[in-house]
Formats: C-alpha cells, sequence, structure tokens
C-alpha cells in the first residue's frame, strides 16, 4: 500500500477506525511507517502515541485490543480508513467509541435481535422473552404459528394498524424462534442472498 507519509511535516497520516461489522466510527489515530508496518504483521491496529512518542498498540494496557480486517487508503493517499474487530470499548473513558456512541448496527431488527439474545439468559423472571425460553421450543414454535394465522386474519381486512400490529408481533416471535434455534436473522439473509445469486 503506498501512501503519503511525507504529506505532513511528522509523517504521520490520520487514521480512522471503524467497527468492521457495525460500520460505526470507533476512533482517530495517527500512523507512520512503522505503526501501519506492525499492524499489517501483527494483526493488532497500532499508532503513533504524540504523547508517549513511541508506537502504541491498541489495547496493549487494557486489553481492548483493535483487530485488523481491513486497510483502505482514500483517494489521496493520505488517510487510512483501519476496519478492525474491537475487543471491548475503545474509549479510554469505558465508552464504545471516542465519541460516546452506543457500538451497534443501526439496523434496529439486528438491535432487536441482541436484546431477545440477552433476555434469553437473564435471570428476569418477568421478563416476556425469557418466559417464551422457558417454556421451550414447542411454546415458541406454537406463537410463530399463532401469530402468523392472526396475520393472514387480519390481511383479509383493511384496517392498516391491526394488520402492522400483527406483522410485528409475528416478526418478533420469528426472531425468537430462530434464536431458540441456535440461528440469526444474519444466517437466513446469508441463505436469501445465495439464491438470489445469478445461476
Amino acid at each position: 500500500m503506498n501512501i503519503d507519509f511525507a504529506k505532513y511535516a511528522d509523517g504521520l497520516v490520520p487514521a480512522v477506525v471503524q467497527d468492521f461489522t457495525t460500520q460505526k466510527v470507533l476512533m482517530l489515530g495517527f500512523m507512520n511507517e512503522e505503526a501501519l508496518k506492525k499492524t499489517e504483521e501483527t494483526g493488532l491496529v497500532t499508532f503513533y502515541s504524540r504523547s508517549k512518542k513511541r508506537l502504541w498498540t491498541k489495547g496493549e494496557e487494557s486489553g481492548n485490543h483493535l483487530q485488523l480486517r481491513q486497510i483502505l487508503a482514500d483517494c489521496d493517499k493520505d488517510t487510512l480508513l483501519i476496519k478492525a474487530e474491537p475487543k471491548g470499548p475503545v474509549c479510554h473513558t469505558g465508552a464504545d467509541t471516542c465519541w460516546s456512541e452506543r457500538n451497534h448496527k443501526e439496523d434496529f431488527l439486528l438491535y432487536l435481535e441482541e436484546i431477545v439474545k440477552l433476555r434469553r439468559t437473564s435471570n428476569d423472571e418477568t421478563s416476556y422473552v425469557k418466559k417464551l425460553f422457558d417454556k421451550g421450543i414447542n411454546k415458541i414454535a406454537q406463537k410463530v404459528g399463532e401469530e402468523a394465522v392472526e396475520l393472514v386474519i387480519e390481511a383479509k381486512d383493511v384496517n392498516r394498524a391491526l394488520f402492522l400490529g400483527e406483522a410485528a408481533d409475528l416478526l418478533f416471535h420469528y426472531i425468537v424462534l430462530l434464536q431458540a434455534k441456535d440461528c440469526s436473522l444474519a444466517d437466513v439473509i446469508q441463505v436469501l442472498k445465495d439464491r438470489h445469486q445469478p445461476k
């Protein structure tokens, strides 16, 4: 990768770090040639620290490393985009990102899937999701069937609000069923992508 380190007087190019999965921007650091080389060799994102005046591997003290997945250079070859997998909070404050954003996909269904996953293993006896999981796969599958029938019934009428309510109920219970089968929305999406491929 041909980066124009000489463009900056100190030889440090900005390196924007983005979560490979969620695509959230996690932090901004600076790399010199040596830091970039070490990042590529070790697979752990390494910067040049101006304050420490040395190479600094993210997480070297906290253990919250950034596992390298991809490096891209911008059109002028003077800024890096580092796509990585964070192994814990990225900011020194303990926040997910240096902008205090939660590091999750903006896709609400994927967020909801994470909530279902957390509730499945929670100790909260009042949680509807936990109660469903405690009743087992037969009850969960039965709920999906009931919600599907209710959606079909509402589809025959003209009440949009009731139809959407039943659609939401079905989708929610479908996510619960996927979790019960140790599958995810991503697994289903991959099947659809595979089917979509030209023959």
